[in-house]
């Protein structure tokens, strides 16, 4: 269960990255920062792909494993080859790249939903939740990773740094909403049990809002007032912080949404 959802957070923070990098104008960031995450990201993936291998004992004759391992497999060989057409500055044929790696994440993170007739969510609910979680998660990290670009690469302009994070508030209120709905359809189901609505789900909740949900949103409009001074070095120490809250939040809402119709 505990790798499982490992993989599964990041196969969405894959998602997440690769479609935040591919947002970014390639005339205002230097080629170096997608070519040394993408490397990140082939590494992230290949972890994925063995684990999901071990987790699975291999793709025979379990269509979902299959599709799987193949698509976490094409994500990391597209991270690799994408790292060297960014070498050569290709930007065009860089940024399809990084779109090809995106589609495979998400091809990992939804096959059990489409071809398992298992999942407690339908096909499109598990789309939302996987598209918005990768969003919220690959934003963050993105705009945590520019800013310590901007260590490297001091003239570089504030506009794409700033793109992430009107990006992000977009995105983090757009999750609140789906949470919102969550937390009151399977709060509903659970009060009409009999053992009633769980101590410990409520704090679960609370811990999923305010780590991965308030505090990000607050921090995020921090990191927009210091790059108002601008101080990149201090808006990247705000995005850390960010980052962690975050991840904590997301794992958070995975393991709260297993069982249920609708994310959290």
């Amino acid at each position: 269960m505990i790798w499982q959802t490992l993989v599964e957070f990041l196969c969405h923070l894959t998602f997440g990255v690769a479609a935040s990098m591919a947002s970014l104008p390639a005339r205002w960031v230097t080629s170096g920062f997608f070519r040394v995450h993408l490397w990140v990201l082939m590494g992230v993936q290949t972890f994925a792909a063995l684990a999901l291998w071990s987790l699975s004992g291999g793709p025979s004759g379990n269509s979902v494993a299959t599709w799987q391992i193949s698509a976490a497999i094409v994500a990391a060989v597209v991270s690799y080859v994408g790292a060297v057409i960014w070498m050569y500055e290709a930007s065009t044929a860089g940024k399809a790249s990084l779109l090809i790696v995106a589609a495979a994440a998400l091809v990992t993170c939804l096959a059990p939903a489409f071809l398992s007739n298992s999942a407690s969510m339908s096909p499109a609910v598990r789309t939302l939740q996987v598209i918005t979680s990768g969003a919220v998660s690959g934003l963050v990290t993105t705009a945590m990773l520019l800013g310590h670009w901007y260590l490297n690469t001091p003239t570089m302009r504030l506009d794409p740094l700033k793109r992430l994070l009107v990006l992000l508030i977009v995105a983090i209120a757009v999750r609140m909403m789906i949470s919102g709905i969550g937390a009151v359809i399977e709060g509903n189901r659970l009060s009409a049990t009999a053992e009633g609505i769980p101590t410990a789900w409520m704090l679960f909740v609370g811990l999923r809002w305010t780590a991965g949900l308030i505090l990000p949103l607050v921090l995020t409009y921090l990191t927009w007032q210091t790059l108002k001074i601008p101080n990149t070095q201090s808006a990247t120490g705000i995005l850390y912080a960010g980052v962690i809250l975050v991840f904590i939040g997301e794992l958070c809402a995975q393991m709260l949404s297993v069982a249920a119709s609708f994310p959290l």
